[in-house]
């Protein structure tokens, strides 16, 4: 039924009370939402450091004697004997292998009958000579008889001296079917072994002089500039990581390998007992006319307005700020930085694209701990 003057009065008063309430309300989520802070963003941080002066080349290799011998017998035969295998020491003229001997003895013998059957003739010529120079003397042979004895005798004593020469040369031969070290050393190789038959100058053996040792790696064409003789070079050993020597650059490939593409580098170091062969080695040397730089991540690295720029973080009030930088080059783990950088910076190196002009950020842990006014905001464990 209609309602009275008196009711629609209060249905207008409850729909004013209603509608201002609600206005209300607005007003109010308005101006909270106005009054509500910026969001404070974690981030992950680089504190710089010192300069970098450069990359440094690390290559791995072997350590090497500076002499090695390839041995082998000086005559052809077969092996009768090795007593020597890969890591015995060996002495200056110790015999470290035998050919079969036999032949060799059959021409020793030879030559001794020949030189026998050479100094029997020249004995009979030089007798003829002296009969022919005493009848010539007596004008009962002519002198053409003279010149021929005299021309025999000649012939039979350079034969004499082949004969000579050849038993001499036979010798040898027979002395050379035992192998022997010119100096001492080690044994780093065998290529022969008993029963195989070889020619002159086969390498049998491979012995690794004392004395002075190297290390041998392989180095790309890239880098391979870096390298000249003379060059000052870190070795460190796999063996033990106190075991550090200096040394220097002493042979450099003049061409590369035709499979590998690389270049052998042989870098000396100084006499050390506890350097042995074969030992695993690592050789850093430093590059050359490189510009003293700051290094950051390659993620730290941000544009604004075309140049490039990093975001540091201030350590007093917890905001970041952009950075104009100027970059040098890209290292293998990340760039470097000659300009608007300076020791103990702490630079974003994540996110960079959410950053703008005094946004606050909290930091790790373990970098907010050591920043009074900054530890208040530090609740994220990210990665220094």
């Amino acid at each position: 039924m209609p309602l009275s003057a008196n009711g629609q009065y209060r249905v207008l008063l409850k729909g004013v009370a209603l509608a201002a309430a609600f206005l209300a309300l607005v007003s109010c989520s308005e101006e909270k939402k106005a009054e509500a802070p910026d969001p404070v963003r974690p981030v992950k941080v680089t504190e710089i450091s010192g300069l970098d002066h450069g990359r440094v080349l690390v290559y791995s290799g072997s350590v090497k004697a500076r002499t090695e011998m390839n041995l082998g017998f000086r005559v052809a035969g077969k092996i009768t004997e090795r007593s020597v295998d890969v890591g015995d020491r060996v002495t200056s003229d110790m015999v470290l292998a035998r050919l079969d001997p036999t032949d060799l003895q059959l021409a020793v013998r030879q030559a001794e009958a020949d030189l026998s059957a050479a100094q029997k003739q020249a004995d009979i010529s030089e007798l003829a000579y002296r009969r022919a120079q005493s009848l010539n003397a007596k004008n009962i042979t002519s002198q053409s008889d003279l010149e021929q004895a005299s021309l025999t005798r000649d012939k039979a004593a350079a034969s004499l001296e082949s004969a000579a020469s050849a038993l001499d040369q036979a010798r040898n031969q027979a002395a050379y079917t035992e192998l022997k070290s010119d100096k001492s050393g080690i044994v780093t190789a065998v290529s022969a072994d008993r029963g195989q038959v070889v020619s002159a100058g086969t390498p049998i053996l491979t012995v690794a002089m004392d004395g002075a040792k190297e290390v041998l790696i392989a180095v790309p064409e890239g880098d391979i500039p870096q390298f000249k003789p003379g060059k000052g070079v870190t070795a460190r050993f796999w063996s033990s990581a106190d075991l550090v020597l200096d040394g220097k650059v002493r042979e450099v490939a003049g061409s590369a390998d035709a499979q590998s593409r690389t270049f052998s580098v042989r870098v000396s170091v100084p006499e050390d007992p506890r350097v042995l062969l074969g030992m695993t080695a690592t050789i850093e040397a430093p590059t050359e006319n490189m510009t003293p730089a700051y290094s950051i991540p390659l993620a730290a690295l941000a544009k604004k307005d075309g140049q490039p720029i990093i975001w540091v973080v201030d350590k007093d009030k917890g905001t970041v700020s952009s950075r104009p930088i100027e970059v040098a080059d890209f290292s293998d783990d990340g760039v470097r930085v000659t300009k608007g950088l300076a020791a103990g910076d702490l630079v974003v190196s994540a996110g960079t694209q959410f950053m703008k002009d005094d946004m606050k950020v909290r930091l790790p842990e373990t970098v907010s701990s050591r920043f009074g006014n900054v530890n208040s905001l530090s609740t994220a464990s990210v990665r220094d």
